[in-house]
């Protein structure tokens, strides 16, 4: 722990070098491997919503040292880079619906009607939330909603299943990455308190200081 870091900073910069080295070394060898599949994306995106997360947390938190020896990751930079990985990750997610609307549509609660529109409207929104994210434009509405609703799978999809026992062990995974996206996806949206909710021109990103 070098001079002046509090726990929190430690933790903070341990946790945003892990999971860049799980990105880098496990999940990008996908898209090399098959680029024209878009699982490869998915997987990627997934991680790299909890990589932004992370990041917005180091920004957050860095330390001294961190804000001399690494400047261009902790600050305002650092920032733009952690919207810019949501933001694949929201595009990402959006186009595994459509190309996935066979598993995606069966899981659209059975109260709902219409389950192939929902499936296409939640990944068009996904698409739309990283597009806002990438030009600025509504952005924070934009990580807000998505945040929101990544949430919704947990309430909507995923609670009910679990209360009538009918999860498969993948599901149970999927359960676990539901959360820590859902977690992430808020810490991305906290990113962007400062700025307008209706913002329709991208402004320089601002680092907020933690609490």
């Amino acid at each position: 722990m070098t001079r002046g870091d509090s726990p929190a900073a430690w933790a903070a910069r341990l946790l945003l070098i892990f999971l860049l080295l799980w990105l880098i070394a496990f999940k990008v060898q996908f898209i090399v491997r098959a680029p024209q599949e878009e699982v490869s994306y998915q997987t990627n995106g997934e991680t790299a919503v909890i990589v932004a997360g992370a990041w917005v947390l180091y920004t957050w938190l860095a330390a001294e040292w961190d804000r001399r020896v690494l400047g261009f990751a902790s600050g305002d930079m650092g920032l733009r880079i952690a919207r810019v990985l949501y933001a694949f990750g929201m595009l990402a997610f959006g186009f595994s619906h459509f190309a996935y609307l066979q598993m995606t549509a069966p899981l659209v609660p059975a109260f709902l009607p219409w389950h192939e529109f929902w499936a296409y409207f939640t990944g068009g929104a996904y698409i739309a939330a990283g597009l806002a994210i990438l030009t600025g434009v509504l952005a924070r509405l934009a990580a807000t909603l998505s945040a929101v609703q990544m949430g919704l799978i947990s309430v909507l999809v995923w609670i009910p299943l679990l209360a009538k026992g009918e999860l498969n062990p993948f599901q149970w995974g999927e359960i676990v990455v539901t959360f820590v996206l859902t977690a992430a996806g808020w810490v991305v949206a906290e990113s962007y308190r400062d700025a307008p909710w209706f913002a329709l021109f991208p402004r320089k990103a601002a680092t907020p200081a933690a609490g």
